[in-house]
């Protein structure tokens, strides 16, 4: 009956957040309360909650503070003169053009937000793409591998991932490291022979060429925030907070919270500054933590009441013992298509959950089930799955119809998360 009622909650919660009836936020709390109410567990429910959300508090903390020290490095100017450089460089080549594009889109990826990594790269680079009459879908293909393929341990998936997997971020993180740089081999190879393509196709093959030299303006308010004399400083000290994070000498959260409080004493020293450069970033980091915390909530009451576990034992009835050592490899595979059905919160939340703990009762480590999922769900396939606001984001700055973008992008993302899965599987992450 309690395996029963947990499905019953998880596809509910899955059918409102897709369809839209209900925010994520409302359904991961609402849904399982009246799951938990129903199960009769009466005031008990509350208990689950709060157990759920000190699960959560170090991943949630951590997240706003990512958002906020990354928001004030790109305020401060730290990566003007990364993009100005490299619209310089790419001139009239579209091989150039095209791994530039890549490159810009990774770092200003760093940030873990897709949506400001289109912001700013697609409008930083789409007038060299009609100056050329290149294809925009390109534009949207490079810029769609590049945050695709960047999962770090401070984006949305991965923050998930740890968060339902009860683990350190870096724990998920770190053996994906070498996955991750074959993914970026792979991007960047598909940017140069997608360039010699199109080059072809112009006509500047043969030595042609066409003066484009562009630089980035900054709005009044930019040039206002902009630190110019504090862009080394910046660099090294966003060097030292991650790297010390990835390395695990030092867990997430408070190596962020550190980075936040120098980044703002050294960029804004005066307190309106550093209120002002707070509200700025509110928005996002606000969102994004209430989530997270509503995740808990979630992941309290599904754990509390027994649910996940009932669920788990019925499936594993079904699944051959024989056949278990290949549930991740095989989920590394789907993953990048399962962003089509599933957005971040129902897959990372629901889903995941209730396939680890099957794959864990056939003798399957729970963060091979957590690192498979990374290869594709809302990582590589987020920015052309419709569940996301960030694909029409893409379509909607370059001008491209998303029927378009998706067709010729699908194939070279899928791509990336199978060359990524297998590698996973020649490196021992998991098994074949």
């Amino acid at each position: 009956m309690i395996a029963l009622l947990g499905l019953v909650t998880i596809l509910v919660l899955l059918t409102a957040i897709i369809t839209k009836k209900l925010s994520p936020l409302v359904a991961l709390i609402f849904i399982p309360i009246v799951a938990s109410l129903l199960a009769g567990f009466g005031l008990s429910t509350s208990k689950f909650i709060l157990n759920g959300i000190k699960e959560v508090a170090p991943v949630a903390t951590m997240f706003v503070f990512a958002i906020l020290f990354f928001g004030i490095m790109s305020d401060a100017g730290l990566f003007d003169p990364i993009i100005n450089v490299i619209l310089r460089t790419v001139g009239a080549k579209p091989t150039r053009i095209l791994m530039g594009t890549t490159l810009l889109g990774l770092l200003i990826h760093l940030d873990g937000s897709g949506a400001v990594c289109f912001l700013i790269t697609i409008p930083a680079m789409l007038p060299i793409y009609e100056r050329l009459g290149m294809d925009k879908r390109l534009l949207c293909l490079m810029v769609a591998m590049a945050s695709g393929v960047n999962y770090l341990p401070w984006t949305g998936p991965t923050i998930r991932a740890a968060l339902v997997m009860h683990m350190p971020v870096t724990a998920i993180f770190t053996p994906l490291v070498i996955p991750q740089i074959v993914g970026l081999i792979y991007i960047f190879t598909v940017a140069y022979l997608l360039g010699k393509r199109e080059a072809r196709r112009l006509g500047l093959d043969n030595g042609a060429t066409v003066d484009v030299i562009l630089k980035r303006e900054l709005t009044d308010e930019e040039k206002v925030l902009r630190r110019p004399k504090l862009v080394l400083f910046n660099g090294i000290l966003a060097l030292i907070v991650m790297g010390i994070m990835i390395s695990g000498k030092v867990d997430p959260a408070p190596m962020f919270m550190i980075g936040t409080v120098i980044a703002m004493i050294a960029n804004y020293p005066n307190v309106d500054q550093q209120k002002a450069r707070i509200d700025a970033h509110a928005k996002a980091a606000l969102m994004m933590a209430s989530i997270l915390l509503a995740a808990g909530a979630f992941i309290g009451i599904m754990g509390g009441t027994g649910m996940t576990t009932a669920m788990a034992k019925v499936a594993v009835s079904f699944v051959p013992k024989s056949l278990a050592h290949h549930i991740p490899f095989g989920l590394g595979i789907i993953s990048m298509p399962l962003s089509m059905i599933f957005d971040p919160d129902s897959y990372y939340l629901g889903v995941m959950p209730v396939v680890a703990t099957v794959g864990k009762m056939l003798g399957v480590a729970p963060i091979q089930i957590a690192q498979a999922s990374l290869m594709g769900q809302m990582t590589v396939g987020f920015p052309v799955s419709p569940l996301t606001p960030a694909t029409f984001l893409i379509v909607g700055l370059t001008g491209v119809e998303l029927g378009d973008h998706q067709k010729f992008s699908i194939p070279y993302l899928w791509g990336a998360t199978i060359i990524m899965t297998i590698t996973c599987a020649i490196i021992g992450v998991f098994p074949f």
